[in-house]
C-alpha cells in the first residue's frame, strides 16, 4: 500500500471483506485512458462506495450501477457536450483533445473528474469538480487518494461539498451492500 493510501486508511478504515480488483485493461479501454496508480490502489482496497454517507466513489464495472465509473463516466460525457452547447465550459475544456473522465459524484449532484490531456501522465491529472448547479468548477493540482485524505482530514476544504461533508467520524459503506 503506498503511503498515500496508508494516510487515507488512517482516517476512512477499509472494508474488511477483501476487493476483487475491476479488469483494469477494460476500463482502461473503455475510457480511452489509462487510469492513475492511487485510484487503482483506493479501488483495489475499497471498492466503490459511499464515503461519510455523502461521496459516491466510483469504481469500473461495479454491479450496483450508481457506483460504476464506466457507466456514470460516459452519462456525464454526454451531458456536459449537451450542456456545454448553451452554456460556458470549464476554461480547461477550451483546450483541444482535453476531457473529463468522472470518478466520483455526491449525492447532492457534484460530479469530481480527472482532465485528462494530451501526453498527460495519470499522476498529474488535475480533479475538476462541478457544482450541482453546472455553473461553478473547482480545480484540484492532487491525486484522488491526497484529495480524498485532505477533504476527511479538515487541511482541503472545498466551497463546492455540503457544509456537513465529511462526517467528524469517518465510515465507508461498500457499494456490493447497497444492491
Amino acid at each position: 500500500m503506498s503511503p498515500e493510501l496508508n494516510r487515507l486508511a488512517e482516517l476512512l478504515p477499509a472494508p474488511a471483506e477483501p476487493q476483487t480488483a475491476p479488469n483494469w485493461s477494460v476500463a482502461e479501454e473503455n475510457l480511452h485512458a489509462t487510469l492513475p496508480t492511487d485510484y487503482r490502489e483506493l479501488i483495489e482496497a475499497y471498492g466503490g462506495g459511499l464515503v461519510d454517507g455523502y461521496l459516491l466513489l466510483l469504481e469500473p464495472g461495479c454491479p450496483n450501477d450508481v457506483y460504476d465509473l464506466l457507466k456514470v463516466s460516459a452519462a456525464r460525457e454526454e451531458a456536459n457536450d449537451a450542456l456545454w452547447e448553451y452554456e460556458d465550459k470549464p476554461v480547461e475544456m477550451e483546450t483541444e483533445g482535453n476531457r473529463l473522465v468522472c470518478w466520483a459524484t455526491t449525492d447532492n449532484g457534484e460530479y469530481l473528474y480527472w482532465l485528462i490531456q494530451p501526453g498527460d501522465t495519470p499522476a498529474s491529472r488535475p480533479i475538476l469538480i462541478n457544482s450541482e448547479s453546472g455553473e461553478e468548477w473547482e480545480r484540484y493540482d492532487m491525486t484522488v487518494t491526497q484529495f480524498l485524505t485532505g477533504v476527511l482530514n479538515g487541511e482541503l476544504h472545498t466551497d463546492t461539498f455540503f457544509d456537513r461533508f465529511p462526517l467528524p467520524s469517518h465510515e465507508f459503506r461498500p457499494a456490493r451492500q447497497m444492491q
